[in-house]
């Protein structure tokens, strides 16, 4: 890999900010410094790109499911991102229902992925008010009352 970088630098075809440093000689600026000589990212991301190479570092995942969810959203809300995917998760498995109240399921959720959407306090414990307004968000059965038994209609 480093060969391959040192020749795309040298042929032009990698763009870079090569630092140039006396030779073995003390001919001035004839050699590289590769320890100081950088390369922007995008730059090496499309190098990369231009070799088949679309996978790994330079590459991350990219989230699935739609961009506001994404914590790279320009306009990313952790709250309402934990609301969706609480409702999600919630509304997916009536096993997380069982015995709860749909509040109740969507607060455990919540507990459980806390530290996810940064519903947690400086100790590391859960923000049981910031659980509590998002699980209020969530929450499609807004009539109240105890859950209804299992397999009762």
């Amino acid at each position: 890999m480093r060969a391959a970088l040192v020749n795309a630098i040298k042929g032009n075809r990698l763009s870079a900010n090569i630092i140039r440093v006396d030779d073995q000689f003390g001919n001035p600026d004839i050699d590289i410094d590769w320890y100081q000589t950088t390369v922007l990212v995008e730059d090496l991301r499309t190098w990369l790109k231009s070799r088949g190479v679309t996978t790994g570092f330079f590459f991350p995942m990219e989230e699935e499911g739609p961009d506001y969810l994404s914590s790279s959203h320009d306009h990313f809300s952790p709250k309402l991102a934990a609301a969706i995917k609480a409702w999600l998760a919630v509304t997916s498995d009536p096993e997380l229902r069982r015995g709860k109240t749909v509040k109740q399921a969507i607060i455990v959720w919540l507990r459980q992925h806390a530290n996810e959407f940064g519903l947690t306090k400086e100790d590391g414990n859960p923000n049981e008010q910031g659980i509590e307004e998002v699980a209020k968000i969530a929450n499609w059965d807004t009539k109240g009352g105890a859950p209804k038994t299992p397999g009762a209609k």
